[in-house]
């Protein structure tokens, strides 16, 4: 096979999570997690994207059918008419269970090993759904994308705990990569596949609105965790 043909044979997947929402509000009671928009650092975030592929190649543009990822997505497509963006229920976020229902002296705890090195299947997200139900939805919807020929260079707009399977299958790492795989707000990772569905990681938690990550200290379950005490503070300081 010619260098043209293997190029020709290569395809790539922009993998995409989200951009920054509020989650809490200024009482730090939850927003309903499936309806939150972006705020304002996730529209500063969405439009830093839209840069970042001004002039990337897209045939196609999916989406978790979550507002959050919607939005991302047309920021990213920076207004470009096609490809149109598809939505796809099976890519949405780990769903949460009730907060209400965790004693208050195990929030933090909660929170912050919400990913851990000792998950598996059957581990829940805060009380929630499992990750083994994760696993059966995302990877099965990855694989239909994947066995579609109408593409060569596809953008997939989900949430950073789909993203976190999709790169733990190119990696070969399971769910034991869910905690070393971080997943800033607006991030972008790069896998490229071949004719044989060998992967080949290209870019992981490429920030373009900080590409130094020097305002990225916190991971984002101890984000979520300042948010839902400190809701004032939301990102600042990150």
């Amino acid at each position: 096979m010619s260098a043209d043909q293997l190029e020709a044979s290569s395809r790539r997947v922009y993998l995409v999570r989200h951009g920054d929402v509020s989650y809490f509000d200024p009482q730090g009671r939850p927003f309903p997690p499936n309806a939150v928009p972006l705020n304002e650092d996730g529209l500063r975030q969405a439009e830093a994207l839209g840069e970042f592929f001004r002039d990337v190649p897209l045939d196609r543009a999916v989406s978790s059918d979550l507002p959050r990822s919607i939005q991302t997505a047309e920021g990213a497509l920076g207004g470009r008419t096609a490809p149109a963006v598809e939505t796809m229920t099976a890519l949405r976020e780990i769903q949460p269970g009730r907060l209400a229902d965790v004693a208050p002296a195990d929030l933090k705890r909660v929170f912050v090993d919400a990913f851990t090195t000792n998950m598996d299947r059957s581990t829940t997200f805060l009380g929630g759904e499992t990750f083994g139900a994760l696993l059966d939805r995302v990877r099965p919807c990855f694989a239909a994308l994947l066995a579609e020929p109408n593409w060569r260079h596809l953008l997939i707009l989900a949430h950073g705990g789909v993203n976190r399977v999709l790169l733990g299958q190119a990696l070969g790492l399971g769910l034991a990569g869910f905690a070393a795989l971080e997943q800033d707000p607006g991030c972008v990772n790069i896998l490229d596949i071949d004719a044989t569905g060998r992967f080949v990681v290209r870019l992981v938690n490429h920030t373009p609105d900080d590409p130094s990550k020097r305002t990225w200290v916190l991971t984002t379950m101890e984000r979520l965790y300042r948010q839902m005490i400190d809701p004032r503070r939301g990102t600042a300081g990150r």
